[in-house]
């Protein structure tokens, strides 16, 4: 479960990230490339805090393949273009639930403590989109709108009181998963942000 929900995280963020790639009309290399690093950015950040090396993603092959396919799922997709932006933002929200379950999961097997534990939810989440971000010369969304570090957060700390409970592991993941989800998509539908600095 752990590793299927990793690699769907991991196409959901690559679609994401060969979005934004063709947004800024990038060549084939760079479609690539912010695919992969939004796909695996993240995850690899994680392995390396957590002392897990070489990071998974490096180790097994279907992760760059995740990365390929959705890189390339992206260029057919934005054809739609009336569906393509709902499509990628309904994509990316499931892609932070998958990772901020992952994220959680991962720490808590390596026996992190309950802070490590939601931080590691949280940059799992978040940092192959921070990544992106930084290619092209934006301010990292999760800096400054869209409550996705924090829904990821929240998602951290439900993961927190899951692990407590006897409830099995794929149990914890599938609950926090589909909150993490839920938060991003009310706060989307809303335009929830957390306030700003004056």
């Amino acid at each position: 479960m752990l590793i299927l929900l990793d690699l769907l995280g991991t196409f959901a963020f690559a679609l994401s990230g060969a979005s934004k790639a063709i947004r800024y009309k990038l060549d084939w290399l760079g479609l690539l490339v912010m695919a992969s690093v939004t796909g695996v950015g993240g995850g690899i950040t994680r392995d390396l805090l957590l002392g897990s090396t070489p990071p998974i993603a490096l180790q097994k092959p279907e992760y760059i393949v995740t990365c390929i396919a959705g890189a390339f799922l992206s260029l057919f997709l934005k054809k739609q273009s009336k569906l393509f932006l709902k499509f990628v933002l309904i994509v990316d929200a499931l892609g932070l639930g998958f990772f901020t379950a992952v994220g959680a999961s991962k720490a808590a097997q390596a026996d992190a403590g309950p802070l490590a534990i939601v931080l590691l939810a949280m940059i799992t989440a978040a940092g192959g989109g921070l990544i992106r971000d930084l290619l092209v010369s934006e301010i990292p969304q999760v800096l400054k709108s869209d409550f996705y570090a924090t829904a990821a957060f929240l998602g951290g700390l439900l993961y927190l009181f899951l692990h407590a409970t006897a409830l099995s592991l794929t149990t914890q993941m599938l609950i926090t998963t589909a909150f993490t989800f839920v938060i991003r998509l009310i706060a989307l539908r809303h335009r929830i942000s957390l306030p700003k600095t004056r």
